[in-house]
């Protein structure tokens, strides 16, 4: 006689269920945000009216402080300088025989230093140490006060903005250590410390995603990967992972 099919028991159905359901949250990676990465970066302008002489960095390259990195063509304002200083020179004899007054004085010194200041602004330094990132105009083209000449960034100082729920945001502060990833070089780490958090509370900008659809205002975290940066593997405009530490119940 045929023996009819066992039947699994409905309990032990169950447990496989479950066992399985808790196995895939288990193996799921924890929520990172994501952020653009940002570097400390520096607009260097023209301060007066001019035509470019030189411009002596291009772009990637790297340039120490007080480097000169541009230069204009001022001879008007180094005729303006002469004068003034030969001015200044033969009152200034005058004035030790009671010939010029103290007033007058003060005011050619006044046109003086004037005079060396603006000379001053004829080249155009880095005031940091750092790579050249834009380079806006060329030798032979005349620009006015305002106008950018080049960018540069302090690679090394790297940092990103993250943008975390208010739930999350309660159990992080300044100074906490965070760690950073980058998808395309197989998740590399990167040791992060948070600098600052936003004191209000802003809605999810467009391209950036939370953990649920449903948590739309947010704080900004500034996360800093300075120290983690010293072969500038990190750089701007890169996407970065970051991972909060887990929750506590």
């Amino acid at each position: 006689m045929r023996k009819p099919p066992k039947k699994v028991a409905l309990p032990v159905v169950a447990i496989i269920a479950i066992g399985a359901v808790s196995a895939y949250f288990l193996l799921q990676p924890p929520f990172r945000y994501a952020g653009t990465l940002e570097a400390t970066k520096v607009d260097l302008s023209a301060r007066l009216a001019a035509a470019i002489d030189e411009v002596r960095v291009h772009e990637g390259d790297r340039v120490k402080q007080g480097e000169t990195l541009a230069v204009f063509g001022c001879a008007d304002y180094k005729i303006a300088a002469r004068l003034a200083h030969e001015n200044y020179a033969r009152n200034l004899k005058l004035a030790k025989i009671g010939s010029v007054s103290a007033e007058t004085m003060d005011h050619l010194r006044q046109q003086k230093d004037d005079a060396d200041v603006r000379l001053s602004w004829c080249s155009v330094e880095s005031p940091i140490d750092g790579t050249v990132l834009s380079r806006y105009h060329e030798p032979g083209e005349w620009v006015t006060p305002g106008t950018k000449i080049v960018t540069v960034a302090n690679i090394r100082d790297i940092w990103a903005y993250i943008y975390v729920p208010q739930p999350r945001v309660a159990q992080l502060s300044p100074g906490m250590k965070l760690r950073g990833y980058l998808p395309e070089l197989d998740n590399r780490e990167f040791d992060g410390t948070i600098l600052k958090i936003n004191d209000e509370a802003e809605f999810t900008p467009k391209n950036v995603q939370t953990q649920a659809e449903r948590e739309r205002l947010v704080f900004g975290v500034k996360v800093s990967f300075r120290d983690a940066n010293a072969g500038e593997i990190l750089k701007p405009g890169m996407t970065i992972e970051v991972a909060l530490p887990e929750s506590k119940p």
